[in-house]
């Protein structure tokens, strides 16, 4: 191939026909002429890194001494120096006298022996975590860590975590092109084909990014839906998320591409007719259309079953909280359930609803003290907003709560953000007046004082739903709890209204 450039430079053609995948090279290198005998520039090299070329080689020549001379660069496999790229010295064209062939054989050899070391044949794929933020680093390292906890969960190896705090945030690509460029030579050099963002990205961004890398891209709110993709079991579960999931995928079907330009038509149709983006726009919305409908149908069932415990005076209590706080295992220990329990984020995805009777741990007098008891979905920070509207039906099950059991990880170092995140998920959909029990779980991994400290602190009680006997103070308390609720349901003048505001 060859192209005639100007003073400025050349313009490279589209190489998507050229294979494509990191384990591999491109398979082309690009020679050109340097008029002005310089060496390869910071473009060269850039081409060299974003369009994975074999080599990248100048060529220059001296008409008034008649020298002619080559220099040449190639990428690097993982070393300990950590360098990206292997630039040579300019040399005589006599002297370019290799097997270009085998070298370049040899040097993918070296690239897929680097990414081999790294496989552990446990997880599907491999990828890197990278924030991209002007926050402090101390917040940034802890979201990176909650993002590093959700890959996993997903059942994705982590090979690296990167934060960048740089000062001026590219609008396009978040990172400038030299940090992109790096990152894609260092994806080569692990054998990782995916890169996951702390950040929520727009479709503009998205695609940006994956056209200059050629690697799949997803943000944080994609990981989610991944995750509770693979969890969800029940009809109403599997109809969130996949409306949650068309909600997000909706606006970034905008992006145009050969296949989504093929016009269509029929017969008696005037025009072009409908675009294939059109067209798959349009199933898109009717079947979120059909989702709606779905989700309506079966919130009407559980409204139904909520107003027979109404009208029954069963006191509704709801375990809440953080992923990954515990939830499942108390609500197992609580009613004696054998429902799944995974240390994972988002391991219980399915709302889950039982008779707890109190007596049953406690010597009581009242033999009344029973309630249904709910475990909900985890919360999470910066929940996506497709995510809430989409499981509005389980937020309804905990409007109608008379008692909310806020249970937190006392030995996550980052429980303060956590209560905070919660709270004010709580306050965002409108569940803030509802009456709540703070609870700390986990006590068996923290210091006796340190707990009792934190206990004070918040005003909460502390146990480990892996230790029933560590129960006796919360189940005392959430008995006078109940004995509260009753009186309450008794008063004739009793009126509590709760409204659920969606953004």
């Amino acid at each position: 191939m060859v192209i005639v450039g100007d003073q400025r430079g050349i313009t490279i053609p589209d190489l998507s026909r050229y294979r494509i995948g990191i384990p591999r090279l491109r398979g082309l290198r690009l020679i050109h002429t340097h008029l002005q005998g310089e060496p390869l520039s910071e473009e060269d090299l850039t081409d060299l890194a974003l369009l994975r070329l074999d080599m990248m080689v100048a060529l220059s020549t001296d008409g008034k001494r008649n020298e002619e001379s080559a220099q040449s660069a190639h990428l690097l496999p993982d070393n300990p120096e950590k360098k990206v790229w292997e630039v040579d010295s300019p040399r005589s064209f006599r002297q370019l006298d290799i097997d270009f062939l085998k070298w370049v054989q040899a040097l993918e050899d070296q690239f897929q022996k680097g990414q081999r070391v790294l496989s552990t044949g446990r997880f599907k794929e491999k990828a890197i975590l990278l924030s991209v933020g002007r926050q402090s680093r101390e917040a940034l390292e802890n979201s990176m860590e909650e993002l590093k906890d959700l890959a996993e969960s997903s059942g994705v190896q982590v090979v690296e975590a990167i934060i960048q705090r740089p000062q001026n945030i590219s609008q396009s690509t978040l990172i400038g092109a030299g940090k992109l460029k790096e990152l894609l030579v260092k994806c080569m050099q692990l054998g990782v084909d995916l890169i996951i963002f702390d950040q929520n990205l727009t479709p503009g961004q998205m695609a940006s990014i994956s056209d200059l890398t050629e690697l799949r891209v997803i943000d944080r709110t994609q990981l989610i839906l991944d995750i509770f993709a693979q969890r969800a079991h029940t009809r109403d579960g599997k109809t969130q998320v996949e409306l949650a999931q068309l909600k997000y995928l909706l606006p970034r079907l905008a992006r145009k591409t050969l296949a989504l330009s093929r016009l269509t038509g029929g017969i008696g149709l005037r025009g072009p007719g409908e675009t294939k983006l059109e067209i798959d726009r349009r199933r898109v919305r009717d079947r979120i259309h059909l989702l709606e409908k779905e989700l309506e149908k079966l919130s009407q069932r559980r409204e139904q079953r909520r107003a027979l415990r109404k009208r029954t005076r069963i006191p509704i209590l709801s375990i809440i909280g953080y992923t990954n706080a515990g939830k499942s295992t108390l609500f197992n220990l609580l009613t004696k359930s054998q429902f799944l329990v995974e240390d994972k984020l988002f391991a219980t995805l399915d709302t889950a609803t039982r008779r707890l009777r109190v007596t049953d741990f406690l010597s009581a007098e009242n033999k009344q003290d029973e309630a249904v008891l709910t475990d909900t979905v985890g919360f999470i920070k910066d929940l996506p907003k497709d995510l809430m509207g989409a499981f509005r039906p389980t937020f309804d099950e905990l409007r109608e709560s008379d008692l909310l059991i806020h249970l937190v990880d006392v030995s996550s170092p980052r429980h303060d953000d956590q209560i905070e995140a919660v709270e004010h998920l709580l306050l965002e959909l409108g569940l803030a007046e509802i009456p709540k029990l703070l609870v700390f779980n986990k006590e068996d991994k923290l210091d006796h004082e340190e707990v009792r400290a934190v206990c004070r602190r918040y005003g909460a009680v502390s146990i480990s739903a892996l230790r029933p006997d560590s129960l006796e103070h919360f189940l005392q308390v959430l008995e006078k709890k109940l004995s509260e609720i009753r009186t309450m349901a008794k008063q004739p003048d009793r009126d509590r209204v709760f409204t659920l505001t969606l953004q």
